[in-house]
């Protein structure tokens, strides 16, 4: 779908938009998918398998083109105030006779270590690879004759990594250093008339948001229930006269919408519409973090949060996300079809409530052979200079068309 190389940054909030099919779920799926081939130890550099979405049906799917014999290159950027500078580029080539993939290209730039060095595949049985490597003499002994674990490689010595030369620690911890990741799809889970307690809440809510009803029982049966309290506080100001409850019934439970002037009216989850069904994983993430911030870096992709949602509660949606940025240990990569979504960050802005620095808008357009990246700035009143044109233009065609027709008629 990309046919050269893209440069995504992330910051705090980062927004994917465009077009359907144009390659913006490919693009936000990434993170989870490189994820992987950092923090494993398997043979194989990429791990499609080991995530919850159909990344491609085959390896050949990622490559440009579908070429069987082609390949896919990948590349990351860590820069750590403690550790400095670490540039890491893998070129995973497809051996279609085999149906497998060797890391064919792999470069390493530290330039606070003096460490840069790249190497090779030598082209010979890919059931057994080896690579040549081309750097520093000084290196040469340590990494000369690698392993690869994921996209990573290893010195085949066996001396401890803490005895081992500074840099290639710094290369060993690019995986602890990628944040975890937390991806939420754009399909959550219809709400189950009841739901069985579980042993302990679990820590996310989950790609579909199955684990947020369990979540939210858990704070009411064997907390204090502020997690549901914080959660019914948006609620009120998104669904006035409601609130959330958890009725607990042996070892099973449900979830209730009740109302705030009639006790009587508690109506069950699943007898509702689909919009609170939607939002409600978000908002159990949302507030879990802001009670309890994550003890590690994370990188939460949520794919369209305003699915099924009105209008008016997308904006409410952006300031989630910020909060979230602003208040605790996550960055976060939305797809988005909202413009209101948009409007909202673009509002923070202007206000001085955020830096534009916070965010990052990208746009992703096909012109119908290959998938580009664009990125579109931001200044400090909210304004964008290079917005592409036909974005979220939609209202105003549509207007101009009505108001043409009517003057047609009269």
């Amino acid at each position: 779908m990309f046919e050269r190389r893209q440069t995504l940054e992330l910051r705090p909030v980062t927004v994917l938009l465009g077009r359907n099919n144009s390659g913006k779920s490919a693009l936000a799926r990434l993170p989870v998918f490189l994820e992987t081939g950092l923090r494993t130890d398997s043979e194989a550099p990429l791990e499609p398998e080991a995530v919850d979405f159909d990344i491609a049906d085959a390896f050949t799917d990622l490559i440009y083109g579908q070429r069987p014999h082609g390949k896919v290159t990948f590349g990351l950027r860590l820069d750590s105030a403690e550790r400095g500078l670490l540039e890491i580029e893998a070129s995973v080539q497809n051996i279609d006779e085999f149906r497998l993939q060797v890391v064919s290209d792999f470069q390493v730039r530290m330039p606070n270590q003096g460490a840069d060095f790249a190497l090779t595949w030598n082209i010979d049985n890919p059931t057994r690879p080896t690579w040549s490597y081309s750097g520093p003499e000084s290196l040469a002994s340590t990494i000369g004759d690698p392993v690869f674990r994921g996209l990573l490689p290893r010195p085949r010595s066996t001396v401890p990594l803490s005895e081992s030369k500074p840099w290639l620690r710094r290369l060993s911890l690019a995986s602890r250093e990628y944040p975890t990741i937390r991806y939420v799809g754009p399909f959550r889970d219809r709400p189950q008339r009841y739901y069985r307690l579980p042993s302990r809440a679990p820590g996310a809510v989950g790609v579909v948001g199955e684990n947020a009803p369990h979540i939210l029982a858990d704070d009411v049966i064997r907390g204090n229930s502020g997690l549901l309290t914080a959660v019914n506080d948006y609620l009120r100001r998104e669904l006035p006269g409601w609130s959330l409850d958890v009725t607990p019934n042996t070892n099973l439970f449900s979830l209730v919408l009740a109302s705030a002037t009639d006790p009587a009216i508690r109506v069950n989850l699943a007898d509702t519409g689909t919009e609170l069904a939607q939002v409600l994983p978000i908002l159990v993430q949302r507030t879990m973090d802001a009670i309890r911030s994550p003890g590690e870096e994370v990188l939460e992709v949520v794919e369209q949060p305003e699915l099924h949602l009105h209008p008016a509660a997308h904006a409410a949606l952006a300031d989630l996300y910020l909060s979230g940025a602003q208040n605790g240990r996550c960055r976060f990569l939305i797809e988005t079809h909202s413009e209101t979504f948009v409007l909202r960050l673009r509002r923070r802005v202007a206000q001085g409530d955020v830096s534009p620095d916070m965010i990052a808008l990208y746009f992703v357009e096909h012109d119908g052979t290959s998938a580009t990246l664009r990125r579109i700035d931001l200044d400090e009143l909210g304004n964008v200079a290079n917005w592409p044109d036909g974005v979220f233009s939609e209202d105003y065609v549509e207007a101009r068309a009505l108001v043409a027709a009517q003057i047609e008629r009269t």
